[in-house]
């Protein structure tokens, strides 16, 4: 299963590090879009998310593996059209088709890892699977910065989405499944001692989309990044990542999800303050990087739900919880695209807020959740 899981997450981090490096230069330089616009395609792109809860239904006629495999497929198919459609509902329905395979690969990728690995092994492979994704991405970065000068985006979407479809196609041909995990509810499942897992990933996912909706955009629009300076920084910022991922999964391991969860939201407060009145280039591009830092920390919070969960409702809760995440995600890009016309800072002093409710609402995990798991995964 690890094997399994590693190659389709090598696909889709390479399918949407494609879509987020070419996205905000093709939008401006070939498209000629404005914030608005952006704000817009991006709360579209949140939508397949937001439906996250329907793969559950969709696991009565598939099983898990095979949807990952076939999620990935259809994210290769998304990416490779977007440079055929060069307009706003082109960008649209491109950015809705690569999306539905991104997000529902997430959604059984964790509901796979978490039922198929221990309590004191998931944040590990969490980890690990993240700083592979990073090392996918370092290579993205290093392609489409050799390749910028001599490629259309047209010719880099569809090389990039046609080697994905071939990823997914490729592992339609295994079967990683054991007889290990525990069979799960084919239905939708909420219940209301959940509560906390609910309510700290519907805040992470608004905080979150505001610095995916215009971190880069700002760069691109205000400090006029190219193409090749966005690929430098996101090859710079996903090495980073590499080395430091397997170190957060241990973390978590070592000392509990609390207290990273507690540092990573009390840090963001002061990054999202920092990103609305930044007025340096190196600056923002750093800022950019520790954001993605403390991301990664976000993986606690999926493992804090492993540790309360009955077994037989990881699935469903995984897919819950995308839909939670993205109710949020999918009308506050546009929002923040309108507030972006009155004053871009608004959209980055609301992140550092959402970043303070978050810090507030960590300190309540029960104090039998947050002791530290024991077993020499972490070593």
């Amino acid at each position: 299963m690890y094997r399994f899981l590693l190659l389709l997450t090598l696909g889709a981090t390479f399918g949407l590090q494609s879509w987020r490096i070419l996205f905000d230069n093709f939008s401006v330089q070939v498209i000629g879009l404005d914030g608005s616009h952006v704000g817009a395609i991006q709360s579209i792109r949140e939508i397949p998310g937001f439906l996250a809860l329907l793969v559950v239904y969709v696991t009565l006629i598939l099983k898990e593996h095979r949807i990952a495999s076939l999620s990935v497929v259809f994210l290769g198919i998304g990416v490779c059209a977007t440079g055929w459609f060069p307009s706003f509902w082109g960008l649209a329905l491109t950015t809705l088709a690569m999306s539905f395979g991104f997000h529902y690969f997430e959604t059984v990728n964790q509901s796979l890892t978490l039922q198929y690995f221990d309590r004191a092994t998931a944040p590990i492979v969490l980890g690990k699977l993240r700083s592979f994704g990073a090392a996918t991405a370092i290579f993205a970065s290093v392609l489409f910065f050799c390749a910028a000068p001599f490629l259309s985006f047209q010719g880099m979407y569809a090389i990039s989405g046609i080697a994905i479809c071939a990823v997914g196609i490729y592992s339609l041909l295994g079967d990683p499944t054991s007889g290990s995990a525990v069979p799960q509810h084919k239905k939708a499942i909420f219940r209301k001692r959940y509560w906390l897992f609910y309510f700290l990933t519907f805040m992470a996912g608004a905080r979150r989309q505001i610095f995916v909706a215009f971190s880069v955009f700002l760069m691109v629009q205000r400090f006029h990044f190219s193409v090749q300076e966005i690929a430098v920084l996101f090859l710079f910022n996903n090495l980073v990542n590499y080395l430091i991922s397997p170190l957060i999964g241990r973390a978590i391991v070592r000392f509990g999800e609390q207290r990273l969860l507690s540092l990573e939201y009390l840090s963001l407060i002061f990054i999202f303050i920092a990103y609305a009145f930044a007025d340096s280039r190196v600056l923002v591009a750093v800022l950019y990087i520790l954001d993605h830092i403390f991301f990664n920390f976000a993986m606690a919070i999926k493992t804090f739900f492993q540790k309360m969960a009955a077994p037989r409702d990881i699935a469903p809760s995984m897919a819950a919880g995308f839909t939670i995440n993205h109710i949020a995600a999918v009308v506050l890009p546009f929002i923040g695209g309108l507030l972006w016309v009155v004053d871009y800072r608004i959209p980055f002093l609301g992140g550092a807020v959402m970043a303070g409710v978050s810090l507030l609402a960590v300190q309540q995990i029960p104090a039998e959740l947050r002791r530290c798991e024991p077993g020499s995964a972490a070593e």
